[in-house]
């Protein structure tokens, strides 16, 4: 059976590994890569068609005509991958490889070796491997790890790693619902898990592995406008799931 491997891409044309992508379709067939273009303003799309020409067994191209952020991207990806009879596995990395292909593989055996777990997802902050990033996301993310530890309530280093790989039969519980924000949709799902599998049992069901390499690619798409507002973000996505999913039980 196939993995989906979803890569959302917003304005990703001159960044855009080509080659690797067209190399690893080509050399895997058990994957299966699905680009979803997210409203890019460049020629994007023309850079993904051409890549999915190389290899079009192993490749799809979404084209979202609107940028709606990663969360719809990713979520227009999984919905698009349930209606494939042969992929039972279903995962998303970023366009830029930070994660490379090689630790993608590694989640996904893992997945596929353990009959209890249905939910891999990478970590940056665990593990002695190759981990690059510039010194203000370092301390960035450790004030909205924090943050994340106390909505969650859970032992889990790294929620925003973007690599992560599911079995196909959480799919629904995972992007069954519209996400809130269109970045921080990774601490909705593992809310959305905690709530499905309960607070005791959830990380019997997910497992945190960490990776080899992880390297950050300078021109991201998450801006300090964003950045500054992820704090009231996540208070929002607490308040959603927590005061009101609450107040209407």
């Amino acid at each position: 059976m196939k993995t989906g491997i979803i890569i959302p891409c917003y304005n990703e044309a001159k960044r855009l590994n080509t080659k690797a992508f067209a190399e690893f379709a080509n050399n895997h067939n058990d994957f299966h890569i699905c680009f979803v273009n997210d409203g890019s303003s460049d020629n994007t799309l023309e850079v993904l068609e051409s890549v999915e020409k190389c290899s079009p067994e192993n490749i799809s191209v979404i084209d979202v005509k609107i940028n709606a952020g990663k969360a719809a991207a990713v979520r227009s990806g999984v919905k698009y991958l349930q209606q494939f009879e042969d992929v039972s596995y279903v995962g998303f990395i970023d366009a830029d490889l930070s994660t490379d292909f090689e630790d993608f593989k590694n989640l996904v055996k893992t997945l596929k070796s353990n009959e209890d777990l249905t939910f891999v997802y990478g970590s940056r902050g665990k593990g002695e491997g190759e981990i690059e990033r510039n010194f203000f996301r370092n301390v960035f993310s450790k004030i909205i790890k924090s943050i994340v530890f106390l909505i969650l309530g859970l032992p889990i280093e790294d929620t925003q790693c973007g690599a992560k790989v599911f079995k196909k039969e959480i799919i629904n519980i995972a992007y069954g619902r519209t996400f809130l924000t269109r970045w921080l949709f990774d601490v909705e799902i593992f809310i959305r898990l905690k709530e499905y599998y309960g607070s005791k049992e959830v990380m019997t069901k997910i497992y945190e592995q960490p990776l080899t390499r992880w390297v950050h690619v300078d021109d991201s798409k998450l801006g300090m406008k964003d950045a500054i507002q992820i704090p009231y973000k996540l208070l929002s996505i607490w308040f959603s799931y927590s005061v009101l999913n609450l107040s209407a039980s």
